[in-house]
């Protein structure tokens, strides 16, 4: 079991890393406006995703100039959020991401893009970067089960490659 999921973990990387590239440095480029102007990069991550927020903030490596969203109502225009959610029709989530919206702050969400109804952080960020999982790994004991669901470890891989691309961006700065 752990050879195979170590297999699909590295797979899961590998398809991030090929079909996300694009979309993770336009993030990041939408994040280093606040680092170049007058704002802030604020993060939110809801219930595990919340793991992205914490590395970000009191990590080993900080992300510069980051804060935890704590209320819309102190952003401004200048402000940058990076939105984290396990899936992208998360109600929370995008109720967050509606106000964002309407308050004209430009946001990078990550998740595991859901197609649905009603509003979806695949439909409302500036940038949407999919995690590629909506579902577990492995065949589970059960007929049809899938199980190992590492939602939170695809985020932070992403997290860091924005990170990456945003130190980059902002070294040619």
């Amino acid at each position: 079991m752990i050879k195979m999921f170590t297999t699909q973990l590295s797979g899961l990387y590998n398809r991030i890393a090929d079909k996300e590239e694009f979309s993770i440095e336009d993030g990041a480029r939408l994040l280093a406006q606040a680092a170049v102007g007058e704002g802030h990069i604020y993060i939110k991550g809801f219930k595990e995703m919340e793991s992205v927020t914490l590395e970000a903030l009191y990590g080993q490596e900080p992300l510069n100039g980051a804060k935890a969203l704590e209320n819309v109502d102190d952003l401004t225009e200048a402000d940058r959020v990076l939105l984290v959610s396990r899936f992208s029709n998360d109600e929370q989530a995008s109720a967050l991401a509606k106000q964002l919206s309407d308050k004209g702050v430009a946001f990078t969400a990550i998740s595991g893009a859901v197609a649905g109804e009603g509003e979806n952080l695949a439909d409302l960020a500036d940038i949407h970067i999919d995690t590629k999982l909506i579902k577990g790994m492995l065949p589970g004991e059960e007929l049809g089960e899938r199980v190992g669901f590492p939602s939170s470890m695809a985020a932070l891989y992403i997290y860091y490659l924005l990170k990456f691309s945003l130190e980059e961006m902002l070294e040619e700065y």
